[in-house]
């Protein structure tokens, strides 16, 4: 293959059967997806669990991750936050004409380690090339679809006196991305905190109603997830900062960035609202895995100031509204 991807690779011609037999099926081979065929015919279930993203992410490589391992980890968390058990994806590229055919195989190598970490496989996609200036190097979707395990995860559920539990710190991702893009303003070995979590979610399933919604809080982070939960509704969201656990590095970028963690992308956490008698089993079973380790019960669910959440710190009390804007354009 050539060192950079051409025009000729996006054509569907000599150099398309290349790209895809020399670095797409060489490492994500299996049954399905060495069929080649417009679609994949997937071993299914009574009912499915089926999500789609893109992922534009700027710049493609970063501490702790790459748009490749993004791209599965996104997919594959949003099935679990909904109920699912992962199993299939979908892979489409879309290239920029000079993108390093190296830099492609590494993407291609970070879905294969993620996809196997994840359980998933790689059944079918696409790839097109655009020309040079026309794109930024790499765009990729996906699709995921899983097997439905937990049928009544819903904002809907969340009641009075629930608690809200993080799975670990908050901020990671969105600072390590800022903070690739400003290599000269802040040194630091802050790494996204990208990891599929699906194992972790299904450690929760067992406890049913109890486990009253997931949700990954990506973009607009925390803050925007949680208002989410309760906007339009009689509750209210009461978040203890003391309790949020922030990593200091990750604090101290977000000073000198101006940014706040609560607002941060999170692509390797999941929030999830429990029952107030279910809240010490989910805290020690998410205790009990790599992904979970420093879980906290950051908060409760009140009815003091109904849709809003409201953050408890050292200074008093603030509101913490839905982000508006673009406080960090192309995170994911």
């Amino acid at each position: 293959m050539d060192e950079i991807i051409t025009l000729d690779y996006g054509s569907g011609g000599k150099k398309t059967s290349e790209l895809i037999d020399n670095l797409i099926v060489k490492n994500l081979s299996n049954s399905a997806l060495s069929a080649l065929g417009d679609g994949a015919v997937l071993q299914g279930a009574e009912k499915l669990v089926f999500s789609t993203d893109s992922f534009v992410v700027s710049p493609c490589f970063f501490p702790g991750g790459d748009i490749g391992k993004l791209s599965v980890c996104g997919t594959v968390n949003d099935v679990a936050m909904s109920g699912g058990i992962p199993k299939y994806l979908s892979l489409s590229f879309i290239i920029e004409e000079g993108f390093a055919t190296g830099d492609l195989e590494k993407i291609i190598l970070s879905i294969k380690k993620t996809a196997e970490k994840a359980g998933v496989s790689v059944v079918t996609g696409d790839t097109k090339v655009v020309e040079r200036g026309r794109g930024d190097g790499i765009y990729i979707n996906t699709a995921g679809i899983g097997f439905l395990a937990h049928n009544n995860l819903s904002p809907k559920n969340i009641r009075e006196g629930d608690k809200i539990i993080i799975s670990g710190t908050a901020g990671d991702h969105g600072t390590a991305v800022m903070l690739a893009r400003e290599k000269n303003l802040v040194e630091s070995e802050i790494l996204s905190d990208c990891t599929p979590l699906a194992a972790l979610s299904q450690e929760l399933y067992p406890l049913g109603e109890n486990l009253r919604v997931l949700r990954d809080p990506t973009r607009g982070g925390v803050a925007t997830t949680l208002c989410e939960f309760v906007e339009g509704t009689e509750l209210t969201v009461e978040l203890y900062e003391r309790d949020i656990p922030v990593r200091d590095d990750v604090s101290a970028a977000c000073e000198i960035l101006g940014l706040d963690p609560l607002y941060c992308a999170c692509e390797g956490k999941l929030l999830c609202v429990v029952s107030p008698e279910s809240a010490a089993e989910a805290l020690s079973i998410m205790r009990s895995t790599e992904e979970g380790r420093n879980a906290a019960i950051i908060g409760e669910i009140t009815a003091s100031r109904p849709g809003r959440v409201l953050v408890h710190g050292e200074l008093g009390t603030r509101i913490a509204a839905k982000l508006t804007g673009a406080l960090l354009p192309r995170i994911c």
